[in-house]
């Protein structure tokens, strides 16, 4: 009997190793495919250098979006000073290219190590704090980062570091963004992702079942203001020009918003989120000369209407997924299997 149970439990294990193998396979395949179909667009010219040029900006703030739901939306810790992981990431990553002829790998690496260290150095006293209060201290945070690298002529000052190298290129975002997803999807549906996500949720009950809130708040926090490091030293050797005005307040509230549109605690909504709030003030490039002046008061208005409506985001707290297209397509095959979702959501 025991023989059996232990059969049993291996042929379980190895099925289940099998089907995460099978899966991460079939996920580096897609990527490959969907990679190598850009790039023929690119190579034929169906996409111009000035797409491919946005795509960089969408995948590089979807990496620092990405880190910022970790702590948002799947731990539900209101943080206002991302950006200032971000331009720890663009500053240590520029001064180890340009000053020190660093290996542009390397660069990256320094950054997201800087920020990751910063993150915990003040991780473990500020998130202590809650709501509001947790809010307004890393809103300090950001803008005391910011004149710290005013007043530090060796990183360049208020002028900022001009004339650093280009190194980012689409593949290396590219790799980085699906790397990212990759850490946060598997971070999510591990145990860890489901302490965290307790904390969120009820953090005094999270405390009664014995999860440490405090230790899993810093793993997000850490691991999401690495991310912000890593985007920012994509950032710096993609723009070849930063400066402390580009890692404001206002940058930090632009990453909420992507998080925010797309849905909190869904990483597809990120995903959406980013590419559309970046995408759309370009598309609005193409108005007439008349209505190009009001372009920045259109892409205002179409936030405003879509949070009065759409409050939850995009996707809310939903994945896309192919499990979740097919229960969609299946809805409007079978409209009685709608009348059932309907009523149990009545129900509940």
């Amino acid at each position: 009997m025991d023989n059996n149970i232990t059969k049993n439990e291996k042929n379980l294990s190895s099925n289940l190793v099998k089907a995460i193998y099978t899966r991460y396979v079939i996920t580096f395949v897609v990527l490959l495919i969907i990679y190598a179909i850009l790039m023929l667009f690119v190579n034929q010219g169906i996409i111009s250098d000035y797409i491919l040029r946005l795509m960089k900006q969408i995948g590089i703030f979807l990496i620092a979006a990405l880190g910022l739901n970790l702590i948002l939306g799947f731990t539900g810790q209101f943080t206002m000073g991302h950006a200032a992981f971000m331009s720890i990431g663009a500053y240590g990553s520029a001064i180890m290219t340009k000053n020190f002829n660093m290996p542009f790998p390397i660069s990256l690496l320094v950054g997201i190590i800087l920020a990751a260290i910063l993150a915990a150095l003040i991780g473990y006293p500020i998130l202590r704090l809650k709501g509001d209060y947790l809010a307004i201290c890393t809103l300090g945070f950001g803008e005391i980062v910011k004149v710290l690298i005013q007043n530090i002529d060796y990183v360049g000052g208020a002028r900022g570091i001009s004339a650093i190298p280009t190194k980012t290129s689409f593949l290396m975002v590219f790799l980085s963004a699906a790397l990212c997803y990759a850490i946060l999807k598997n971070l999510i549906n591990s145990s860890k992702g489901r302490a965290i996500m307790s904390v969120r949720e009820d953090e005094i009950a999270a405390e009664a079942m014995g999860i440490n809130s405090t230790k899993y708040k810093m793993i997000s926090f850490i691991i999401g203001s690495s991310m912000a490091g890593l985007a920012g030293g994509l950032y710096a050797h993609f723009n070849t020009f930063i400066d402390p005005a580009s890692f404001n307040f206002a940058k930090s509230i632009e990453l909420i918003t992507y998080v925010v549109l797309g849905g909190m605690g869904s990483i597809s909504g990120t995903v959406l989120g980013t590419s559309i709030l970046i995408y759309l003030p370009e598309s609005l490039r193409g108005l007439s000369d008349v209505m190009k002046d009001y372009r920045m008061l259109i892409y205002a208005l179409l936030l405003v209407i879509m949070m009065i409506f759409r409050p939850q985001g995009i996707l809310g707290t939903r994945e896309i997924s192919v499990t979740n297209i097919r229960k969609f397509f299946k809805k409007f095959k079978n409209p009685s299997l709608k009348n059932i979702e309907e009523n149990k959501k009545v129900g509940e």
